[in-house]
């Protein structure tokens, strides 16, 4: 470091010899079966002389072609092309192939500098035109209109340095197993490491990328906006060949805060200062420097200018009214939002993570410690609210953990699951948020120590390609099928009304066919005959399920009054496992209708295929343990032993 007018300021030093390559740009161009890769080079020279750029493309399978360019001018544009290209698709659309970009800056043999990219070959564009419900927002990968599903990224560790690729890899292959395509980079945590795009492209997360900025205001000086300019430039210049970007956005919550918010100063010259900042500013160094990705001004925004920033019918929406707002969860079911960008629900993390950090003693959520593990002052007393309006009050502490992310798991599926039935009108559904950063009460769906709570096992589900799922109201159920494949999809959905001694009280079944990418409506059931009383709505259940080639696709059940009235009778639970050769196969069984069985371990850490599910007497579930997911080698005796499990009936 070296001082400069008093201040101490960090400074990096480069040499290169007669010359080096300053930036490299490259577009695609998609045309019928060749992507022609426009490839934009800029020298910084130091001599004057003739130099070769030196191209090598590797495609999926290790077939390298091969270029040489005179580069006698500052900046050279060439061109190659890839005839029949395999494409680069989100998850759950395709593959995602990647192919390997190498420039060397050669003066005759001797090699000068060298630049190396992956690029996974794919058109991105967020889809925005008029409608009948106004405008739509949706990514668009390679012509095809994508359902966004995923949670927004927070910054995994408050030591920067504990981050490493190993866990964000974690971390994504979680993504993928609950079925995500896309991850939102929250404005208020810092810019990811090369390796996170990384690590989306390969395993085909789309990324919304904010600006690092965030519920706040900025004075826009000489010297800020110098300053901003440049962490833009780096930023962008780093991020942008990267397959997975999808957008870049100004910031977050910063335009709906000069509308709707009351705590940060509001005079004239800041507001113009925003405009200036998000709207002016940034956008134009976006346009130099990625001129191929579209850049939003704002999350949640309607396109800037402070025009209903969290508008119903255009753009992205944050939506709290449930949770700070302390609407029930139907309340999402009255929203048609084009792109749901935030919303969440908090929940306790498991009590092996509570005791991480407490005493026996400081087990009460409004202990001290307890309470400085909940960054939201009033967020304990909103979740024992919610609990009160669903479940019965829980006997204990480590059960009170437990209802609170069965909690938080419903309200998400509860807007998730109506804005999939909705695909068309609705194209995204991003919940805040995916991760923590240390051991806490939050919303996130995976806790500091990558255990899945409840919310994730959910995830899996209500973000399953094709899903069904119902929309109950009164008497009535409405069974959807959403089909986020791309192609059509032939099945059978098989649905019972059953007792909670678990006798059939009405059944059905009919068959259809669900277009790709679309969702529609199959049956709607009327059970007014058979619900005549309180009683008996508080003693019945639907279960559906949808079967396609004689395969299970997917399938649920629902209550037709709050579960804290279901007369749930004691399901006794038990479970067998037997063991192959890579994992451990666990049956669950039930003697009555048991909703939200968990599984957990006492001393060893591991994920399920399946968690948080219900059981219907008579017809077992089958969970998969893969023995690479434990955190040490057990047998199947000792696994047994180390497992527990419950229901919503074990908790008062």
């Amino acid at each position: 470091m070296i001082p400069d007018s008093g201040i101490w300021r960090d400074i990096e030093i480069q040499g290169f010899k007669t010359a080096r390559i300053k930036d490299v740009y490259i577009t695609q161009l998609h045309k019928g079966d060749k992507v022609t890769l426009d490839i934009r080079t800029t020298l910084e020279r130091y001599k004057d002389k003739t130099l070769m750029v030196q191209y090598v493309i590797t495609d999926p399978e290790g077939r390298e072609t091969i270029k040489v360019v005179p580069q006698d001018t500052e900046v050279l544009s060439t061109q190659i092309d890839i005839d029949n290209p395999r494409l680069w698709w989100p998850n759950g659309y395709g593959s995602q192939p990647i192919y390997k970009i190498e420039a060397k800056l050669m003066e005759n043999s001797e090699e000068l500098d060298y630049k190396v990219y992956n690029l996974g070959l794919r058109t991105m564009r967020v889809r925005r035109e008029k409608d009948q419900w106004g405008e739509s927002f949706e990514f668009e990968v390679n012509g095809v209109s994508i359902f966004a599903m995923g949670a927004d990224y927070i910054p995994e560790d408050n030591l920067l340095p504990r981050c490493n690729p190993e866990r964000t890899e974690k971390l994504i292959k979680d993504c993928i197993a609950a079925n995500f395509n896309s991850i939102r980079v929250w404005g208020g945590g810092i810019y990811p490491e090369d390796y996170f795009f990384d690590l989306c492209d390969k395993y085909g997360l789309v990324v919304w990328q904010d600006l690092m900025f965030a519920c706040a205001v900025y004075r826009m000086t000489d010297e800020f906006t110098e300053n901003i300019v440049r962490e833009a430039e780096d930023n962008i210049r780093r991020i942008r060949h990267h397959a997975c970007l999808g957008l870049w956005c100004g910031n977050n919550e910063m335009e709906v805060g000069w509308v709707d918010w009351d705590f940060f100063p509001k005079t004239s010259k800041l507001r113009t200062d925003y405009i200036k900042q998000f709207e002016i500013v940034l956008p134009e160094v976006a346009k130099r420097e990625d001129p191929n990705t579209f850049y939003w001004p704002a999350s949640p925004s309607s396109g800037g200018g402070f025009e209903d920033p969290n508008s119903e019918n255009i753009g992205d929406v944050h939506y709290w009214d449930v949770w700070h707002g302390l609407k029930p969860f139907t309340e999402y079911r009255k929203f048609f939002f084009r792109f749901a960008s935030e919303f969440g629900f908090q929940s306790f993390p498991s009590l092996k993570t509570v005791e991480a950090f407490t005493l026996p003693e400081d087990r009460n959520i409004f202990s001290y410690v307890m309470e400085r593990h909940q960054k939201n002052k009033a967020a304990n007393g909103k979740i024992l609210y919610y609990l009160s309006e669903t479940f019965k009050y829980p006997k204990d502490f480590d059960h009170l953990l437990y209802t609170s992310q069965v909690l938080q798991a419903e309200a998400i599926k509860y807007g998730v699951e109506h804005w999939r039935r909705h695909r068309g009108r609705c194209m995204g559904a991003i919940y805040w948020q995916l991760n923590d950063c240390w051991p806490v009460a939050s919303w996130a769906s995976i806790d500091s120590f990558g255990r899945w709570k409840a919310l994730h096992y959910y995830a899996k589900k209500f973000f399953a390609p094709i899903l069904l799922s119902v929309c109950e109201e009164g008497n009535t159920a409405e069974l959807y099928v959403t089909n986020d494949t791309m192609e059509s999809m032939s099945g059978e959905i098989i649905w019972k009304l059953y007792d909670n001694d678990g006798y059939v009280q009405k059944e059905g079944t009919i068959s259809s066919t669900e277009k790709a990418l679309s969702s529609s409506m199959w049956i709607k059931l009327d059970f007014s005959d058979i619900l005549t009383t309180g009683k008996k709505r508080r003693s019945m259940y639907l279960k559906y399920s949808l079967i396609s080639e004689n395969s299970f696709i997917s399938s649920g059940t629902v209550l037709f009054d709050k579960p804290k009235y279901f007369e749930f009778k004691d399901p006794r639970l038990s479970f067998d496992i037997a063991e192959t050769e890579g994992k451990f196969i666990m049956t669950v069984n039930s003697e009555a209708f048991a909703k939200d069985v968990e599984i957990s371990l006492k001393s060893i850490d591991s994920k399920f295929s399946a968690n948080y599910f219900d059981v219907t007497p008579g017809e077992a579930v089958i969970v998969e343990i893969e023995k690479e997911w434990l955190s040490r080698h057990v047998t199947s005796l000792e696994l047994k032993e180390n497992i527990s499990i419950r229901s919503i009936y074990d908790i008062s």
